[in-house]
């Protein structure tokens, strides 16, 4: 009876490790997310600086996981040599001078991305964000195949064309939708998605299951703000820079 329970114990622990090891990581999917200055500043936002003319960084956020790790706090001291393209290519629209939303994004997407050794400290994360951005260049792509900002219209189906024939995958497009009769959405926020590996991907897959009772309070947010899908039927505002 002894052996056998020894036998158990250790078929047990053997088991156990081994489905550690075999755990993948926490998240599959990294989206990063693009928004129009001017859309963003247009949607009632009491006080925001949209004197700027280019897409820039919303975040980078892994497809799973929020708040993952309270207690590691957001340092500006370890990206400092970040900081010049941080202020430029991600800055805070609310508040230029502030690190305040960098913070935020570092403890809401960054803590949980952190899971991965590749993105495992904020240097990494911010970093690799920004040369993705700066690697996908989508501004110069939208602006060298005429998607410029203008009184005219667009199809959402050649603003997502663009995107899929030059980079080979489907990205997801978000609007806000000024209301039922308007006729009309404006671009808001364009996501280009990537592997675990920095591989682009299509978006649409490897969607989260979010576990049951979990809320996903970046979806919240984004609804909250007024950014949803664009429709493939309504015709696409792309507003020039106040």
């Amino acid at each position: 009876m002894r052996l056998c329970s020894l036998l158990l114990l250790c078929l047990a622990a053997y088991l156990s490790s081994s489905y550690v090891i075999s755990l993948p990581h926490m998240w599959t999917k990294l989206i990063l997310t693009h928004h129009w200055p001017s859309t963003f500043c247009g949607m009632e936002v009491p006080v925001c600086h949209p004197n700027i003319s280019y897409w820039t960084l919303h975040g980078l956020w892994p497809d799973k996981g929020i708040d993952c790790n309270s207690s590691w706090h957001f340092n500006s001291s370890e990206i400092e040599d970040l900081l010049p393209d941080m202020k430029k290519s991600w800055p805070d629209l609310l508040s230029p001078m502030s690190t305040g939303f960098w913070k935020y994004e570092w403890h809401k997407h960054g803590t949980c991305a952190a899971k991965a050794e590749s993105l495992n400290s904020q240097h990494k994360y911010f970093s690799k964000a920004l040369e993705l951005y700066h690697k996908l260049d989508l501004d110069s792509i939208l602006t060298k195949f005429d998607i410029i900002p203008s009184e005219n219209y667009y199809k959402l189906s050649q603003i997502e064309g663009v995107i899929e024939n030059f980079y080979s995958v489907k990205p997801k497009i978000q609007c806000v939708h000024p209301s039922k009769n308007a006729g009309f959405q404006i671009l808001g926020q364009i996501e280009i998605c990537f592997n675990s590996d920095f591989t682009l991907l299509d978006c649409e897959k490897h969607l989260t299951t979010t576990p049951k009772g979990h809320v996903d309070n970046r979806i919240a947010v984004d609804k909250t703000s007024g950014f949803s899908v664009c429709d493939q039927d309504v015709p696409v505002y792309y507003p020039t820079p106040s």
